[in-house]
């Protein structure tokens, strides 16, 4: 087992990634930027490098930079979490042309699978079904292939994933816009512009299958995670197993991601995910070749740990366990705590989470990258933690988080606890019915008026009252005729209300 590992990334996942390594007893190495100095994740780590100036290009996508951390730490191997350059096979080569390890697939892997395109070409060569689509750097020709595959389509970033610069696009008029927006937020958050179309499926669920490779053609998989929902493309809310797949669909499902991992002879976890329609069809939709952001989920319910297993798949070279060993129990489900103002249209949120508690309770587990007092910088994916809670079935499993999410406090920062809240308490959810486009179609607006309602002036001054009082009358006894001196509350609390209450 390797001595030391850097883990080139930061917040939660870092976090995540460095709990793991304590328990193997191997040594992590933090890195971070000016802005992350101090940072949780720098906390927990057994030695911190810092890269360069907040700016991402500056550290955490500075190559450079995180070879000469990694050297200088006396690391032997880096993993790269999800996000920066966990899906850029220049880096990976970089890793490896260093006399490092890296805990993920080989560049070329990242390159057939993370680009799009290419893996469309691996999926058809597998018979898996694709959704039509089209990829190019030029405008015109993508507005020939819009127009052959019928608007409306979906422009998305060729490389990485994460729901980063998606547009959904409905006529030849919003196209060029689209596809110049998606090119900027592609060459921002990983690196390369290249751009990529194809068929907007309307409803569809988002179901993804995890997947273990050997890098010599062996792969097993470690069931499917339903990610329907999600705000702007992205996922917000995550379950295994998906409620609308039962055996046979699931069957086939893992079939043809196992069959996807074996033709690319791919190394290390990886997710290959796929839109399901009506009547139990299904298309590929892409592969991500890192860690999840939901992987918790999938630990929950089979009892594995996904860092030590692509660690111990990348010292050994072989799979650690054979499919036989992968059990399912249970249900588990993941909401994502974000930086964010969901009533106003999810727009991130900065500054210093002045209170933080997170759920402490049987079946619940919280990977956190804030506590109380620390910064939440500007410059970065604004997620702050993910909450989980496991339940035997799905309806406990759901009623646990409702649990832990109430249970969940975040001060100084405005974040999307009380969407989150509200969600897994709607119809659709407790019924799973809910699909890609649900928040958007039917949720938002109703929760966005709801929460921009002023709160009665009333209700916030006995609030006041009852804090700035300590509650004392609640210690009192039922014959203590004693009266303690009144607390002002205007003086104690002042005039101002603190962001996230």
């Amino acid at each position: 087992m390797f001595r030391t590992v850097l883990i080139a990334n930061r917040g939660e996942i870092a976090c995540r990634i460095a709990a793991t390594l304590r328990t193997m007893g191997v040594r992590s190495v933090a890195v971070c930027s000016e802005a992350d100095r101090g940072a949780r994740h720098t906390r927990v780590a057994d030695d911190v490098r810092v890269l360069g100036p907040a700016e991402p290009r500056a550290s955490y996508l500075d190559v450079e930079a995180l070879l000469e951390a990694a050297r200088s730490s006396g690391a032997q191997a880096v993993h790269p979490g999800y996000g920066f350059l966990a899906e850029n096979a220049d880096f990976a080569a970089a890793v490896e042309a260093a006399g490092l390890t890296f805990i993920g697939p080989a560049p070329e892997h990242i390159r057939a699978a993370g680009d799009k395109r290419a893996a469309r070409a691996v999926a058809e060569r597998v018979s898996v079904p694709v959704v039509p689509g089209a990829g190019g750097a030029d405008v015109a020709a993508l507005a020939t292939a819009a127009r052959a595959i019928q608007y409306p389509v979906m422009v998305k970033a060729a490389l990485g994933g994460g729901g980063k610069g998606m547009r959904i696009v409905t006529g030849e008029a919003e196209l060029a816009e689209a596809v110049e927006s998606t090119r900027r937020l592609a060459l921002a958050g990983f690196g390369d512009d290249a751009v990529y179309l194809e068929k907007h499926v309307e409803k569809p669920r988002h179901v993804e299958v995890q997947v273990l490779g050997d890098g010599r053609g062996e792969a097993i998989h470690l069931f499917e995670r339903d990610c329907s929902l999600q705000r702007r493309h992205q996922k917000v809310i995550e379950e295994c197993p998906a409620p609308a797949v039962d055996d046979e669909l699931r069957g086939r499902l893992v079939t043809a991601a196992v069959a996807f991992a074996r033709a690319l002879k791919y190394r290390g976890a990886g997710t290959v995910e796929f839109l399901l329609g009506k009547g139990g069809a299904f298309w590929f939709l892409e592969m991500n070749t890192r860690l999840q952001v939901e992987h918790p989920v999938t630990e929950m319910v089979t009892g594995l740990d996904l860092v030590r297993l692509q660690l111990e798949q990348a010292v050994e070279g072989a799979l650690p366990l054979a499919q036989s060993e992968v059990v399912r129990r249970g249900h588990a489900i993941e909401a994502r705590i974000y930086a964010e103002d969901a009533a106003r249209n999810f727009l991130p949120q900065a500054g210093i989470a002045a209170r933080v508690r997170w759920p402490q309770g049987p079946f619940v587990r919280v990977d956190a990258g804030v506590e109380s007092g620390d910064q939440v910088p500007v410059h970065y994916d604004p997620i702050l933690a993910k909450v989980v809670a496991a339940g035997m079935t799905r309806e406990a499993a759901l009623a646990r988080l409702a649990w832990a999410l109430d249970e969940s406090l975040v001060h100084g920062v405005v974040t999307n606890l009380p969407f989150l809240r509200a969600v897994v308490r709607a119809h659709s959810m407790t019924r799973a019915e809910v699909d890609t486009e649900w928040v958007e179609r039917e949720f938002l607006a109703g929760f966005a008026a709801v929460a921009g309602a002023p709160a009665p002036e009333l209700a916030l001054a006995a609030a006041a009252l009852f804090e700035a009082a300590g509650n004392s009358q609640a210690s009192r006894g039922a014959g203590d005729d004693s009266r303690p001196a009144r607390a002002d509350a205007f003086q104690a609390a002042g005039r101002w209300r603190l962001p996230g209450l």
